[in-house]
C-alpha cells in the first residue's frame, strides 16, 4: 500500500509550445538512491514520444541538487538556461535554478 514513486507528464506550454513535454518526478525518501528516478525519466521519455511530444523540458532544476543535475545530464538533458536565485532553499537560501532540455526525436 505504499507509494514508492510517481511522475506526471503534460505539455510544457499550451498551443504552439505543446510539442514540448514537461515532467515532474517524486520518489519516496526511503527509496532514493536506488535508480528509480532514472527509470521514471527513461519511461516518461518513451511515453512522451508515444504521446507525440518532440522534446522534454524541466523548467526548474535546483542547481544545488547535484544528484538531479548529474542524472539529467547523464540521460541526455542539456542546461539551456540559468535562473538566478529563483529557488528559495530551506537551508541554503536563494539558489539558482536550471532549465534543462532534451530533443526526443532523431
Amino acid at each position: 500500500g505504499e507509494v514508492v514513486a510517481t511522475y506526471y507528464i503534460k505539455p510544457n506550454q499550451a498551443s504552439l509550445g505543446a510539442h514540448v513535454s514537461n515532467c515532474g518526478y517524486m520518489v519516496s525518501p526511503s527509496y532514493r538512491g536506488g535508480g528509480i528516478a532514472s527509470q521514471l525519466c527513461v519511461h516518461s521519455q518513451s511515453i512522451a514520444i508515444k504521446l507525440g511530444y518532440k522534446a522534454m523540458q524541466f523548467n526548474l532544476v535546483v542547481a544545488s541538487n547535484s544528484a538531479a543535475v548529474h542524472l539529467w545530464n547523464k540521460l541526455g538533458f542539456e542546461t539551456v538556461g540559468r535562473l538566478l536565485k529563483a529557488f528559495d532553499h530551506q537551508k541554503l537560501g536563494f539558489v539558482d535554478a536550471l532549465v534543462m532540455y532534451k530533443w526526443l526525436q532523431d
